[in-house]
């Protein structure tokens, strides 16, 4: 009987699987441990850098409405030029009856508006109003070259022009008919004025 070859066969594994697990939603990658950065090199808010709650304090909120008149430059000539500046008349007032006029100059025009504030409250006056927020009887007064009337309409609202209106408007008064009786266009003589006017109404 012939002799039969057997030859040893090795039995083939196949490889093993391993599936991949999803990756739930909301879930972060695992960090990496040489930096603790994200698979694209950055953390896992573009930078891993938090962002820092600025620790200057608020302002508060002032307890009066401003309105600009004008801002313009003023030059002063001196030895070797001339030095510049800024002007700023501004208006102020907490529409409840107090309300000022002030002027401000300086290099900068926030320096200059402060001043002008400052200014303002320092001149500020309270009118004396009536129930319905209107004056108690007519005015009229002169400031330079400006001169202004007023008298209460019942019903008509503000009516005014100039920086006449803003005056009004930030002391809180409506339903009054105010006239520029002059030609003069400088709204600062113009709402110095008004605030003459308002000073002399009786309460």
């Amino acid at each position: 009987m012939a002799d039969i070859e057997t030859k040893d066969t090795e039995a083939v594994v196949a490889p093993e699987v391993v599936e991949a697990t999803p990756v739930e939603a909301g879930a972060t990658p695992e960090a990496d441990p040489r930096g603790g950065r994200g698979p694209r090199g950055r953390g896992a808010r573009g930078g891993g850098r938090e962002r820092r709650s600025s620790s200057r304090p608020q302002r508060a909120r002032s307890e009066f409405d401003q309105k600009m008149i004008n801002i313009r430059r003023v030059a002063r000539v001196i030895a070797g030029g001339r030095r510049f500046a800024f002007s700023v008349a501004i208006i102020i007032g907490n529409k409840k009856g107090k309300v000022g006029v002030g002027l401000g100059k300086a290099g900068d025009t926030t320096l200059a508006i402060d001043k002008a504030v400052r200014d303002a409250k320092k001149h500020m006056i309270t009118v004396p109003l009536t129930k319905d927020n209107s004056i108690a009887h007519a005015v009229n007064a002169k400031y330079a070259a400006s001169q202004i009337e007023m008298f209460p309409v019942r019903g008509r609202g503000l009516v005014a022009g100039s920086s006449v209106r803003p005056v009004l408007e930030l002391a809180g008064i409506t339903n009054v008919v105010a006239k520029v009786r002059s030609g003069s266009k400088n709204g600062l003589n113009n709402a110095r004025a008004a605030i003459e006017a308002l000073k002399s109404l009786k309460g």
